[in-house]
């Protein structure tokens, strides 16, 4: 079959083209016959042009443009001309083609799904038929926009002097964070290799085998629930530095941000990112990934509440927790008694049993507390927030995890519906000095927050033993209007202090060898003091382009079941491939 050689791609197609004679290549987007007029729509990943077939050309080739129907595969041979009637919806709308020849590549049953953006279509619907839902224009940008943001990557990280190196896929199942895809091995029968999580002791072992700065666009696999931002497989822009403090990992993160806003969105952010320590972000917004877009801070309204009479506020002071409130500008008009109630029910998704709130209208203070506070004492409240007249308060009393959790989502929720979450304007953060250790929910534990190589502060070693909850990590977040952008820390590159974190965390000599042994040993031999970070791809892509979901920047995302609603995978396997892995079906 022959095949046209296009000229040009459909969507860059403009006035300076008109009189040019192009050869295109695409599908059919839409046909119209007018008798002696037929209009066509051909799309490729650039976008749409129009096609005019008029009387004027051949009698087979008009009656082989009668014949096309929606998502025909075809080549047109052409002239661009003038439009009369300029279409503003498309950016080729100022032009079209005149057809002079036409060949049909490939006829096309009608699709299951409406090929166009924005299409009300079901998302199950939309990632089973995925190879026709990528014909839209908006996917097309969005794998396009991603692969711009991953060649800066490369061109930046290489021109600063790192290494892409893979590092493997098949490996030792390691403890970080969630459950590991395994991999049964056919020639170890009853041993199983890990997915990486991340490349975490990969990475590590490359700064002691010298290759000093190494960076990598990294698959990772977690085997936990799905959300809008998580996936059981996403890519990372992974990277590690040898010879670096918190300081120097953080200037060359800055230079690559700077120059991936510039280039990729012609935005000019402000160099150096402000920094904020993990504890004033937990006490200023509830959140560790604060959105700073917006005010809304927490305020600490315990001393002004205490012995009140109030029993729910006291009993919650007695036992060390927390009393913390929100005032939302202008909000007392807005948000009625049933929008409140809505706001309590959610918020007890996060812990808490309810909400007590404050309005001030007309210079005076109403209260779901009005029995247990006078005008007085609300006031008094009141100015702890600088609240002005038509403002609402909310507060919170609890342990001090349901408190932050419950006003850090509260503050983020009314934004939106208040609409004062600009998605134009970017409000980057660094936020520093982590915890090292955290108490596990269920078991009351110390675990560590990051992982067991994250370094803590050369000021807080000396806690590790006596009060290690106290030492603060050389841990750092970038965070980009409330979502995290990536994380690292500086390692800990010194054997003695390495044994004394694990003895922190409870980790037993048995247990140091049988997961972490081959980085121990490697640290037996001289490694460097080193740091890295790692950027979440598919979240950085996401946010940058403007879209709600990380499913809307990968090709062929997994569902809400974490399947592949293509293949159909994870299936059925043969009783023969499992006998060869030593496995019985159930």
């Amino acid at each position: 079959m022959t095949i046209y050689k296009r000229t040009s791609m459909c969507g860059e197609l403009n006035s300076s083209n008109i009189d040019q004679e192009v050869v295109l290549n695409g599908w059919i987007a839409k046909r119209r016959n007018l008798g002696s007029l037929i209009f066509c729509d051909l799309r490729d990943k650039t976008g749409i042009v129009q096609i005019v077939f008029g009387d004027d050309i051949s009698k087979e080739v008009f009656d082989k443009a009668d014949s096309l129907r929606s998502e025909y595969v075809v080549g047109i041979k052409g002239v661009v001309k003038r439009r009369q009637a300029v279409n503003d919806k498309i950016a080729t709308g100022e032009i079209e083609v005149f057809a002079s020849d036409l060949i049909i590549y490939n006829e096309a049953d009608t699709p299951p799904i409406y090929i166009k953006d924005g299409d009300n279509v079901d998302d199950n619907l939309r990632l089973k038929y995925r190879y026709l839902d990528l014909r839209k224009l908006e996917m097309q940008q969005a794998l396009t926009f991603r692969h711009k943001v991953v060649k800066l990557a490369r061109t930046y990280y290489d021109e600063n002097g790192f290494t892409e190196v893979e590092t493997p896929i098949l490996i030792k199942p390691t403890p970080e964070g969630a459950r590991d895809y395994l991999v049964p091995s056919r020639v170890h029968l009853g041993k199983c290799y890990a997915l990486p999580q991340s490349p975490q002791m990969f990475k590590q072992l490359l700064m002691v085998g010298g290759t000093d700065r190494y960076f990598q666009v990294a698959k990772c696999f977690r085997d936990e629930d799905l959300r809008a931002d998580r996936q059981p497989e996403f890519t990372q822009i992974d990277l590690e530095m040898s010879f670096v403090d918190v300081d120097d990992v953080i200037e060359i993160q800055e230079g690559f941000l700077k120059r991936l806003f510039k280039e990729v969105m012609n935005v000019d952010i402000v160099t150096p990112i402000q920094r904020m320590p993990f504890d004033e972000a937990m006490s200023r917004y509830g959140s560790d990934k604060p959105d700073l877009r917006f005010g809304f801070e927490l305020k600490d309204i315990a001393d002004v509440v205490k012995g009140q009479g109030f029993k729910v506020f006291d009993d919650v002071i007695e036992a060390g927790g927390e009393v913390r409130g929100i005032c939302i500008d202008n909000g007392a008009a807005t948000y009625t008694r049933k929008k409140i109630d809505k706001l309590i029910e959610l918020s007890k998704s996060y812990g808490a049993k309810g909400l007590v709130w404050i309005k001030k209208e007309n210079g005076e203070c109403n209260s779901s507390v009005n029995k247990f506070f006078d005008q007085v004492q609300l006031t008094e409240i009141g100015e702890v927030f600088d609240a002005k007249d038509g403002d609402l308060i909310l507060i919170c009393s609890d342990r001090a995890k349901v408190v932050f959790d419950t006003l850090g989502f509260l503050r983020r929720h009314i934004a939106g519906e208040l609409g004062l979450l600009d998605d134009s304007e970017y409000k980057l953060l660094w936020v520093t000095d982590f915890p090292l250790f955290e108490r596990d929910d269920e078991t009351g534990e110390l675990a560590a927050m990051h992982h067991p190589f994250t370094s803590p502060r050369l000021e807080d070693v000396d806690l590790l033993e006596t009060n290690p909850e106290q030492v603060k990590a050389k841990a750092y977040d970038i965070v980009l209007n409330g979502v995290e952008l990536g994380g690292g820390s500086i390692r800990i590159h010194d054997r003695a202090l390495q044994t004394r974190m694990f003895k922190a965390l409870g980790i037993t000599d048995e247990e140091i060898e049988s997961k972490f042994g081959f980085l121990v040993e490697a640290f037996k031999y001289g490694a460097p003091p080193h740091g890295g970070l790692a950027y979440g791809l598919d979240r950085l892509v996401m946010l940058l382009s403007g879209r709600n979901s990380i499913r809307e920047v990968m090709a062929f995302p997994k569902n809400q079941a974490a399947q592949c609603m293509v293949s159909e995978a994870p299936n059925d396997v043969t009783e023969e491939q499992l006998s060869e892995l030593g496995i019985k079906k159930l």
